[in-house]
C-alpha cells in the first residue's frame, strides 16, 4: 500500500507558456503520489500552455481567481514562464500571502524570479538557477550553491538534476506543517 501522507493537502501551482517541463510535472506527479491536491492557475483558466520542451499542460483555474488561505503552499516552477509571471501583481499578492501565513512557497530553478518580484526572499537562504544568482542576492536572499535548501517553509532548488532532492524537501515541510 501507498504512503500518502498529504490527502488533507492543497497546493497551488503556476503555468504559463515556456514553463520548464520537468520543473513543473515532476513534481506536481510526487505530490499526487503522496495524496496531495495540486491546481494548475496559469492566466487563463482552461487553457493549454506549452512547456518548454512542448509538452502541453491545461489550467485548472486562473490566477486572479486564487487565494492564498485555500492552499497549503504554493510551487514556482522555472523556465521563461516565471519572467513574465513575476510581473502580474496577483503572483506577487499571492507569494506575500504564503510568506505571511508562514506556507510552503516552494521554488526550482528560474521560479525563484516569481518570490524575487513578490519581496519575500528578503534575509532567506535559499539556491536556485546561477542564472539568477545575483537577483536572489540583490533581492536580500541568502544564496547557497547546493541541491536543495530548506529554510522555514521556503524550499529552493537550482535545476532539475535537483528534483528527487526538491521534491523530498518540500514533502517533508508539509508533513511537519
Amino acid at each position: 500500500m501507498l504512503d500518502r501522507p498529504l490527502t488533507d493537502v492543497r497546493i497551488l501551482c503556476f503555468v504559463g507558456d515556456i514553463y520548464e517541463d520537468l520543473e513543473l510535472w515532476y513534481p506536481k506527479l510526487r505530490l499526487e503520489e503522496a495524496g496531495a491536491h495540486v491546481t494548475l492557475a496559469g492566466p487563463e483558466a482552461g487553457v493549454t500552455y506549452a512547456g518548454k520542451h512542448g509538452y502541453p499542460c491545461v489550467s485548472d483555474a486562473r490566477i486572479a481567481d486564487m487565494e492564498a488561505e485555500d492552499f497549503h503552499g504554493v510551487l514556482c516552477p522555472g523556465g521563461f514562464m516565471p519572467d513574465k509571471l513575476r510581473r502580474d501583481p496577483k503572483v506577487k499578492s499571492l507569494l506575500q500571502d504564503f510568506a505571511a501565513q508562514k506556507k510552503l512557497i516552494a521554488a526550482i530553478c528560474h521560479g525563484g524570479w516569481m518570490p524575487i518580484s513578490a519581496g519575500v526572499y528578503k534575509g532567506i537562504r535559499v539556491t536556485g538557477s546561477p542564472g539568477i544568482q545575483d537577483d536572489l542576492i540583490n533581492a536580500g536572499a541568502i544564496w547557497e550553491n547546493t541541491a536543495v535548501v530548506v529554510d522555514g517553509k521556503f524550499v529552493s532548488s537550482r535545476k532539475p538534476d535537483d528534483l528527487p532532492d526538491f521534491c523530498r524537501a518540500m514533502i517533508e515541510v508539509l508533513m511537519a506543517r
